[in-house]
C-alpha cells in the first residue's frame, strides 16, 4: 500500500539529519497548508506534450541551474534564464524542424546530492553543503547545520519564480515578433550573434507572410505565448511529501512542488525510498542513468515507475561521460528497444564530464559536444529516437565550463566562476550547443 508518507518505511540516502524533530514537524505542518506550486491540469498538459516526444513528434529541452540559491535570486536572472531557453527552443524548432517541450531546472532545484557527507578545508572538517533548502554554502560550522526553515524560504522563492515565469510566458516576452530582442547583450560580441540574427530575420519574414495570409498573433495565441514547465530532483523527501496533494477533480495524487521530477543516479535503487515515493505520484518522471547501470535495472525501474506503460510518463536521462557512452549505450538501446516500453531518451552531457583545474571544478565544452554527438549517432544506428537534452546552464555570462566560441580557458575560469555546486554552460555555450543539436535532430528525424 502506497501513501505519501510510506517512503519512511524504506532505506533512504542523501538526507539531512535535523537537530530538532519538533522544528522539522512544525515546518512540514506549515508547508502542508500552503497552496500547491503547480496544478494538476498543468502536469497533465506536460505529460501530453511529452507523449509527443515519446512518439517522435517533439523534442524535450530541459535545462537550468545546477542548484538555485537564495542569494542569487532576482527577476533579472529568471528573465535571462527564460530568454536563453526561448532562444534554444526557437533554434531547435526552426533549424531542427521540430516542436520543443520546454522544461526548466528552476523554481525548486535547491537540493543537491553529494559524493561525501563531509568536506575538509585546511584541516577543518564540516558537513557538506547540500543545497540552500538544507544548509548554507559558507564553510562555517553554524551554516552547515541543516535548518528546516529553509524549506519555507525555498517554497516562497519557488512561488515567486513561477509567478514571474507565467507572466513572461503569457505576457508578451515570448512573442515571436520579439525574437530579435531575446538576444542577451553579451552574445552580440561573437559569431553566434550573426548566426542567430540570420535565423531571426528568416522567422520575421515567415511571420510577415503568415500575417498576409491572415494568421497573426490576434487569432493564433501560440505565436505570442509559450508553455514552460518546472522540474527538479526530488531529493528532499520531507519537502516533497508536504507538497503532495490529491487533485479534487480526478482524485489522482500529484507532487505539486514541480511539474516534472527526477531521481538521481545515487538514489534510484529499486528497494529504497525515492523510487517508492515517486512511484505513487502522477507527475512525469526522469531517472538519471550512469555508465555502471545494469540494463535489467532500467527495465525494472520502468515497470515500477510506469506500470501502465503510459506515453510521456518516464524519461531515461543518460549521464555516461564522453569516454564511456560509446561503449555502454549501444547495448542498452539494443536491449530496451525490444521491450515494448514507452520511454523518452535524453542525454545529460554534463555530469559525466567534470574535471578539476586547480581549485575549480569545470567541464570541457568539447567533451560535452562529443557526448551529445555520440548520443544522437548511437540512437540513429540502433533505430531509437534521441528525444531530449538535459543541461546545467545559466542565462548569465559566467566562466565555468572551458571552451566554446566564447573561449573560456584555464586562465580565465576565475573571471566569473559563480556556481555554488557544479559548473554550468553560459548562455553563449548553451546557444552554440543548441545549433549543434538542431543539426543532429534534423538528421535523426529524417532517418
Amino acid at each position: 500500500m502506497w501513501s505519501k508518507s510510506s517512503w519512511k518505511e524504506y532505506p533512504i540516502r542523501q538526507q539531512p539529519i535535523y537537530p530538532s524533530q519538533k522544528d522539522l514537524n512544525r515546518v512540514l505542518t506549515k508547508l502542508e497548508k500552503l497552496p500547491p506550486l503547480v496544478f494538476a491540469g498543468e502536469v497533465v498538459k506536460l505529460q501530453n506534450a511529452l507523449a509527443k516526444v515519446s512518439r517522435k513528434e517533439a523534442f524535450l529541452l530541459q535545462g537550468g541551474d545546477c542548484a538555485e540559491s537564495f542569494g542569487n535570486f532576482s527577476a533579472i536572472n529568471i528573465r535571462d534564464m527564460f530568454k536563453i531557453l526561448l532562444q534554444m527552443a526557437i533554434v531547435l524548432t526552426f533549424a531542427g524542424g521540430c516542436p520543443v517541450v520546454k522544461v526548466g531546472r528552476i523554481a525548486g532545484q535547491f537540493a543537491k546530492p553529494r559524493s561525501n557527507d563531509f568536506e575538509e578545508i585546511n584541516g577543518e572538517k564540516l558537513p557538506s553543503y547540500r543545497g540552500d533548502i538544507i544548509n548554507g554554502f559558507d564553510f562555517d560550522k553554524s551554516a552547515r547545520i541543516p535548518d528546516p526553515n529553509r524549506m519555507i524560504e525555498a517554497y516562497y522563492q519557488s512561488a515567486a519564480t513561477l509567478n514571474l515565469l507565467r507572466g513572461f510566458a503569457k505576457g508578451g516576452l515570448a512573442d515571436l515578433r520579439e525574437v530579435h530582442r531575446w538576444n542577451l547583450r553579451f552574445l552580440k560580441k561573437n559569431k553566434l550573434h550573426k548566426q542567430y540574427a540570420n535565423m531571426s530575420e528568416k522567422i520575421s519574414q515567415t511571420l510577415n507572410f503568415m500575417e498576409a495570409c491572415g494568421i497573426n498573433i490576434q487569432n493564433t495565441p501560440s505565436l505570442k505565448e509559450v508553455d514552460i514547465y518546472t522540474s527538479h530532483e526530488a531529493l528532499l523527501l520531507p519537502y516533497e511529501e508536504a507538497l503532495t496533494r490529491v487533485d479534487s477533480l480526478s482524485g489522482e495524487i500529484y507532487d505539486c512542488s514541480a511539474h516534472m521530477l527526477w531521481i538521481g543516479e545515487r538514489t534510484r535503487s529499486l528497494d529504497e525510498a525515492h523510487v517508492h515515493f515517486l512511484s505513487g505520484v502522477k507527475n512525469p518522471l526522469g531517472i538519471k542513468i550512469g555508465p555502471s547501470v545494469n540494463i535489467e535495472d532500467i527495465i525494472a525501474l520502468a515497470n515500477t515507475l510506469n506500470p501502465n506503460n503510459e506515453e510521456g510518463r518516464l524519461n531515461i536521462i543518460f549521464r555516461m561521460g564522453a569516454e564511456k557512452i560509446a561503449c555502454n549505450l549501444p547495448k542498452i538501446f539494443s536491449k530496451l528497444k525490444n521491450e515494448g516500453l514507452n520511454l523518452i531518451y535524453s542525454i545529460d552531457p554534463m555530469h559525466g564530464n567534470i574535471t578539476k583545474v586547480g581549485n575549480y571544478k569545470t567541464r570541457e565544452f568539447d567533451k560535452i559536444i562529443l557526448e551529445v554527438k555520440n548520443f544522437f549517432e548511437i540512437a540513429m544506428s540502433e533505430g531509437v529516437y534521441a528525444g531530449g537534452v538535459h543541461l546545467e546552464m545559466t542565462g548569465q555570462d559566467v566562466t565555468e565550463c572551458m571552451g566554446g566560441s566564447c573561449n573560456v580557458t584555464m586562465q580565465n575560469l576565475n573571471k566569473r566562476y559563480e556556481t555554488q555546486c557544479d559548473p554550468r554552460l553560459n548562455a553563449d555555450q548553451a546557444l552554440e550547443l543548441a545549433f549543434l543539436i538542431a543539426d543532429l535532430l534534423k538528421r535523426s528525424r529524417e532517418c
